[in-house]
């Protein structure tokens, strides 16, 4: 864990200031996720609740982060004292479970204390709504606008007040049950392999897929100092598991499970553009089922080429799922998929799952009888093949404020060996190259990164892109 600076008032002013990024309120453990910054942003959740209905209750969950159960008991704690029937989960679970409890239990609104996929340090506040996906953003912004300078109310519950619990790890898993053919899976004897990066989803596997060699499927909030983000830098030694096991289905989840990332029985990344675009295959061009489409601004072109082809309408959003999410719960989506492997279909909660994804192309696989490698190579036959890379960036607050100054006030006209045709600035800045290529350069809304994605042909090639843009940039 990194060294925490002593509290200035510079620290303190910025303490005051609580703001919710790109997917809910996350900070340091100790630093700024204090007990009493968390009792803030809890007061003002109870006061927006309280607004929205004479009676309103909340699923509540953690999850497998340090101090995760304490930090939910508290919330809990305060929100009954304010009046609001509270279901607290009795074990750490995932973002999905709680969205999916939250829908299914008809409950107001969702909480869980978790910072998804940052580093360990982290804890975070996430909040959703009572359809089962991520709070709005005017909603947030109305919950923000309530959040009190301090608030000295930590007293426990009095002897007379009581919690009430909801297994929605059990819920979780009979939903899956139900939805998908895992009889066919079996029989399809596909060797399969799951790393939890000891995060939420770990028990879940266990207990649909028995077969599963599993890794990281334990509890260790310190997740042995690594950030649990399925990309596959942070894979390497589950890759290197999948090709000594001679695996077929390798599937990654984030530390509160609802991003994805997976390997191909070769042992190769499946990035999320590639799964976005798999589901599409399955969902659109084997079972027929038709739908609006959305993705976000940072995934791949090939995505508007799939829909351009057969006709299906296409949004894209600023990046962030609550975007999405806030579409899929107002019409129907076939595929709402970002970039950093949140995704979510038609016919379950409008909310990222990354287990939920897995099994949907696992039983893909099993259905068609066909490897991960040869269902890519379909996709590509039908849109081309292409490859999409991000570097993120450790920069100082000055240099990245430079960089974001000088795309807006003096864009490049050529990068590298690129022309750039067209720039868009919807979330980021995003320059086209021409035939599908593309860089963009974005802040992280959850952590002190600058992140530069590219798209080229191979991978190769987006990566030389990557190199370019750093060195126009002077980075």
């Amino acid at each position: 864990m990194p060294f925490l600076p002593i509290f200035t008032p510079a620290n303190v002013d910025r303490m005051k200031n609580i703001r919710f990024g790109t997917d809910g309120w996350r900070a340091v453990i100790g630093r700024d996720f204090t007990f009493d910054n968390l009792s803030r942003v809890t007061h003002a959740t109870a006061r927006w609740l309280k607004n929205q209905t004479e009676q309103p209750s909340v699923m509540v969950g953690y999850d497998a982060r340090f101090n995760g159960a304490l930090f939910a008991r508290s919330v809990a704690q305060q929100l009954i004292r304010q009046g609001i029937r509270v279901f607290l989960s009795p074990d750490f679970v995932s973002t999905p479970m709680v969205s999916l409890a939250t829908a299914q239990r008809q409950v107001t609104a969702g909480i869980i204390i978790t910072a998804s996929h940052n580093p360990p340090e982290y804890s975070g506040f996430k909040l959703k709504g009572s359809f089962g996906g991520p709070l709005f953003p005017k909603m947030i912004a109305e919950i923000e606008a309530l959040i009190p300078d301090e608030v000295s109310q930590w007293e426990d519950l009095p002897p007379t007040a009581s919690l009430e619990y909801y297994d929605m790890e059990a819920l979780y898993i009979n939903h899956l049950r139900q939805t998908f053919d895992l009889q066919a899976i079996k029989n399809s004897e596909l060797r399969l392999g799951y790393d939890a990066m000891f995060g939420a989803g770990q028990n879940v596997v266990k207990r649909l897929l028995p077969h599963t060699i599993c890794y990281r499927c334990d509890y260790n909030p310190s997740f042995l100092g690594q950030a649990p983000e399925p990309i596959e830098r942070n894979l390497l030694d589950f890759q290197q598991k999948m090709l000594q096991n001679h695996l077929q289905w390798g599937l990654a989840t984030d530390g509160d499970a609802d991003r994805i990332g997976l390997f191909d029985e070769k042992g190769q990344f499946v990035d999320s553009h590639h799964i976005i675009l798999l589901l599409l295959y399955y969902l659109h061009g084997i079972k027929g089922q038709k739908g609006k489409v959305i993705c976000t601004f940072s995934c791949t072109e090939k995505i508007a080429t799939y829909c351009q082809k057969f006709g299906l309408d296409l949004e894209i959003t600023k990046i962030g799922f609550k975007y999405i999410g806030e579409i899929m719960a107002r019409e129907h989506v076939l595929v709402g998929g970002e970039e950093s492997g949140g995704i979510a279909v038609a016919g379950h909660i409008p909310e990222r799952d990354g287990i939920y994804i897995g099994l949907m192309i696992l039983e893909l696989m099993a259905q068609t009888g066909k490897s991960l490698t040869q269902l890519v190579q379909e996709v590509y036959q039908i849109v081309g093949s292409f490859a999409v890379e991000r570097n993120d960036l450790h920069l100082s607050e000055t240099q990245k404020q430079a960089v974001l100054a000088e795309c807006k006030n003096n864009p490049p006209s050529q990068i590298g060996d690129y022309q750039v045709v067209k720039a868009e600035d919807l979330d980021g800045y995003k320059f086209y190259l021409g035939s599908g290529k593309w860089v963009m350069v974005r802040p992280s809304g959850t952590e002190p990164l600058l992140r530069i994605y590219a798209e080229g042909s191979t991978s190769a090639e987006a990566l030389a892109i990557i190199s370019q843009t750093i060195q126009h940039f002077r980075l």
